[in-house]
C-alpha cells in the first residue's frame, strides 16, 4: 500500500521569524515610541507672536519691507544723507515714516529697520551711532503704525535693546550663527522672536547646503540654551553673505533642504549682487529677478522673503502661494 509523504508547510510567524526583511512584528523590537520620546517626523511650525500680530506659518508667504535708516545702501535706497541732522528727527526719520506708510499700503506684513549697511566694504559704524540712526526711526513708525510688526536689524546687543525700547517687536541678527549668543540671550529676557541668519567671514565649504544647515542647527540649539523659546526662532539661509554668486544659486536650488530644520523661514535675495551678475544689471533695475527669486521662494517652503520693492513682491508672493499652497 503506497503512503502519502506529507510536505511541512512554514507557518507566517516562522516565515516572518526567519526573514525579518518581510517585515512584521518580529522584525522590529516594537511599533510604538516610549512615552517620552519626541516623534521626530516633520510637523507644521505653528504660530509666532511678533508685536501685535500673530503670524501662523504655513498659511501664506508673508511679505517684509526694508527700510535701510544709512547712507551707503548697497540697493541705493539708503535714507540718510551724510548730514548733521542724522538720527535727530530731521530728513531721515520723516523719510523712513514715509516709506513705512508707503510699504504698508502696499502690503507688507512686517518691517525690518536697520542702520548698518551690511554691503562689501561697508562703513562700520559703531553703536551709539547706529542708535541715533534706528532709534529715532523705529519710535516714530511705531507712533505712526502701531499695528505693524518692526524688526532690528542689527549686531549688536545695546542698539537691539533700545530698538526694543523703542517699539521693536524682533531681532533680525545677519550673524546667527557665530559664537556669541548675546543677542540671543537678550531676545530670551526679552520674550521676542529672533531671525538667525547663516553667514561666514569667508566662503569656504566643502558640502554647501549641509554645512548652512547644520551651522543653523548649532544656532538654534545656543539660542534655546540662551532661553530664546521655540516659537520664536525663524532661520535665513544668508543668501549674499560669506557666499559667492554659485553658492547663492546653489542655495536656491536647495532651499527647500532647509525645511528640515523645523522653523520658519526668511529669504532675503532682494536686490543682491548675484542677480546683477546673472543679467550684467544694477541694484535699481534688478525687481524682476527679486520676484523670480521669490516665487522659487515660496515654492520652496519660504514663509517670509525680505524685499525692496513691497507691491510687487507682494504680487508675486500671492501668485506663487495660490499654485503652491493652494
Amino acid at each position: 500500500m503506497s503512503r502519502e509523504r506529507s510536505v511541512p508547510t512554514a507557518s507566517t510567524d516562522s516565515v516572518v521569524e526567519a526573514r525579518p526583511e518581510l517585515g512584521g512584528g518580529r522584525a522590529t523590537s516594537s511599533f510604538a515610541l516610549p512615552s517620552d520620546a519626541p516623534g521626530g517626523l516633520p510637523a507644521g511650525l505653528g504660530e509666532s507672536r511678533i508685536g501685535p500680530r500673530t503670524f501662523r506659518w504655513g498659511e501664506r508667504t508673508f511679505v517684509m519691507g526694508i527700510i535701510n535708516v544709512t547712507p551707503d545702501s548697497f540697493s541705493g535706497d539708503g535714507l540718510l544723507a551724510r548730514s548733521s541732522d542724522e538720527g535727530r528727527g530731521g530728513p531721515g526719520v520723516a523719510a523712513a515714516v514715509a516709506q513705512a506708510r508707503a510699504m504698508a499700503e502696499q502690503g507688507a506684513d512686517l518691517l525690518d529697520v536697520g542702520g548698518e549697511s551690511t554691503r562689501p566694504g561697508h562703513a562700520v559704524v559703531d553703536e551709539a551711532q547706529e542708535a541715533r540712526r534706528v532709534v529715532p526711526v523705529i519710535r516714530a513708525v511705531r507712533a505712526a503704525l502701531p499695528d505693524m510688526p518692526l524688526t532690528v536689524d542689527t549686531t549688536k546687543p545695546a542698539v537691539a535693546a533700545a530698538a526694543l525700547d523703542a517699539g521693536a517687536d524682533a531681532i533680525n541678527d545677519v550673524w546667527g550663527v557665530a559664537p556669541d549668543d548675546a543677542l540671543s540671550r537678550l531676545a530670551g529676557e526679552r520674550g521676542v522672536p529672533i531671525v538667525l541668519m547663516h553667514n561666514r567671514a569667508e566662503p569656504r565649504y566643502a558640502n554647501l547646503l549641509a554645512e548652512v544647515i547644520a551651522d543653523l542647527e548649532r544656532a538654534i540649539e545656543r539660542a534655546l540654551a540662551a532661553g530664546v523659546a521655540w516659537a520664536n526662532l525663524l532661520v535665513d539661509p544668508g543668501f549674499g553673505f560669506g557666499k559667492t554668486a554659485e553658492h547663492n544659486l546653489a542655495l536656491l536650488h536647495g532651499l527647500g533642504s532647509l525645511r528640515v530644520l523645523g522653523r520658519p523661514i526668511v529669504l532675503g535675495t532682494s536686490r543682491k549682487s548675484t542677480l546683477g551678475k546673472v543679467l550684467d544689471l544694477p541694484a535699481e533695475e534688478r525687481v524682476e529677478a527679486t520676484l523670480a527669486t521669490t516665487a522659487l521662494g515660496v515654492a520652496a517652503g519660504v514663509d517670509i522673503v525680505r524685499v525692496h520693492d513691497v507691491r510687487e513682491n507682494v504680487r508675486a508672493a500671492r501668485i506663487a502661494d495660490a499654485v503652491t499652497r493652494r
